[in-house]
């Protein structure tokens, strides 16, 4: 078993046997009710009454009865089945596992609860999961910072696929794909929480120490003076799965950007220097100064924060552009330095499209629109548009296979009532009569599609329903 995607199907083959019943959520072809999918009240991992009354807020302004099932279902699905509390160095901690693979990704943990922030401040449950997931992110930052995905028990063997891997495998650590955004979503969550409560509890000397990491590890990435100590080789029949030149990457020329040998679908970058990680890693860096000043007072780490910030920003700004035929300027989505650029976008966040989404712009900012337009296209070689829906994938799961979240963050960084009506249709007639998002299904065929537990598909998509509750009313009364 060579990879994540071999591990995937064969838990798909087997879900349809049973032989992971109890585990694996089981999902009818097709609807015969619109009962509800979720578990029953006692087997949910998780319950927050204020959650609870959201559903019911949002559900009753929901005017197509299947969007209104599958907003029920989806919501609060991290919650009812990937959530598990405990105490880690006798402290709250909270794992969030991704769905159907047992670990914790910093990327996955950090959006799968997003949608549950702004319910945090009234909700003490709620507020002490945030706190355990926010010191299990830290505790796993100090570990290892250059891995992506970590085990709930340290001593577990690593991620089936990661156990042959050629690379400073750490105890605890399920696979070690370095990847940027992996150390920007838990301060993006961090900030958020903060922001959205008050609450500094969570914000201890560990976190401290794990943010200093961050930074340390974003200037070792700049590879101004040398590779620096990350390396990476797997056995694969895949390109995607392992690096070139004995497990550096790719050659650059350092431009002050950083290097993200993988990108947030856990493929290898062609070039490097990964733009849309390098705007958001600017984003939170400037959220980390934020917090350093006002929670710890530390001015100088705050001022090292900003710089960092400033170095990336101005490299990735001076290098990261392309132009079209007509002159015109838009987001490269990889480069290297010598100037070679890569233009394509990838469904997984973050990417190009979910650039304001992420806080890297504004919805309406003219770059970022030339770039949206350009991606949601024929122009970007992983936009598919077939019978069943238009959407981008990439090339995690191959040609042909649109990916949902593509679709709900085309909708979330939309203020079109027709375009945000289509994305809602798409992602009402494809989900195969499950209830749930899936990870991606092809363009003519839904009901060919991959990993019915998704559970960041699923957050995303109640959280979209959300924001247009309050946005867009109208819209969601009258599909």
């Amino acid at each position: 078993m060579s990879d994540r995607r071999h591990f995937l199907k064969l838990l798909g083959s087997t879900v349809a046997c049973g032989a992971f019943a109890g585990r694996v959520p089981r999902l009818a072809a097709a609807p015969t009710s619109l009962a509800s999918r979720r578990p029953a009240p006692s087997q949910r991992k998780f319950t927050s009454a204020a959650v609870e009354a959201r559903i019911a807020q949002v559900k009753a302004r929901i005017g197509d009865s299947k969007l209104a099932w599958m907003f029920e279902n989806c919501y609060p699905n991290t919650l009812d089945t990937t959530v598990e509390l405990g105490t880690l160095e006798g402290k709250p901690d909270t794992f969030v596992i991704t769905g159907d693979i047992d670990a914790m990704w910093l990327r996955d943990s950090s959006a799968q609860v997003n949608p549950y922030l702004p319910l945090a401040k009234q909700d003490p449950a709620l507020r002490r999961l945030f706190r355990g997931l926010i010191r299990r992110q830290a505790h796993c930052i100090r570990l290892d910072p250059y891995a992506n995905a970590f085990l709930r028990d340290p001593h577990a063997a690593p991620l089936s696929w990661a156990r042959q891997d050629e690379t400073d495998m750490k105890p605890g650590v399920g696979e070690r794909k370095w990847e940027v955004d992996s150390l920007c979503w838990p301060i993006r969550l961090a900030h958020a929480y903060w922001q959205a409560t008050g609450d500094t509890e969570p914000f201890d000397d560990d976190w401290r120490s794990a943010m200093h990491a961050v930074v340390r590890t974003f200037r070792e990435q700049q590879r101004l003076h040398g590779r620096g100590p990350y390396r990476f080789l797997r056995t694969s029949d895949r390109p995607t799965e392992t690096l070139a030149l004995d497990g550096y990457g790719q050659p650059t020329r350092p431009n002050g950007m950083l290097h993200s040998m993988f990108r947030p679908s856990d493929d290898a970058c062609l070039y490097p220097l990964f733009v849309p990680a390098n705007l958001f890693a600017v984003t939170v860096l400037r959220q980390l100064a934020t917090m350093s000043q006002a929670i710890h007072h530390d001015g100088a780490f705050a001022r090292e924060c900003t710089a960092l910030a400033d170095e990336v920003e101005q490299a990735t700004h001076r290098d990261g552009r392309m132009r079209d035929a007509d002159g015109h300027e838009h987001w490269a989505y990889e480069i290297d330095g010598y100037g070679n650029q890569l233009f394509m976008d990838d469904a997984n966040a973050p990417g190009l499209l979910s650039l304001p989404y992420l806080g890297c712009c504004a919805a309406d900012d003219p770059l970022y629109l030339r770039t949206r337009e350009r991606a949601w296209s024929a122009r970007n070689p992983y936009f598919f548009e077939g019978t069943a829906a238009a959407g981008i994938g990439g090339p995690h799961e191959g040609l042909r296979m649109v990916w949902p979240m593509s679709i709900m963050m085309l909708a979330l960084t939309s203020n079109d009532p027709a375009q945000i009506r289509q994305c809602l249709r798409w992602l009402r007639d494809t989900d195969a009569g499950t209830g749930f998002m899936h990870e991606a299904f092809d363009q003519d065929d839904p009901a060919h599609y991959t990993r019915a537990w998704f559970a960041w598909a699923n957050s995303l998509f109640g959280e979209l329903m959300v924001k247009l509750a309050n946005s867009h009313p109208d819209l969601l009364r009258a599909l």
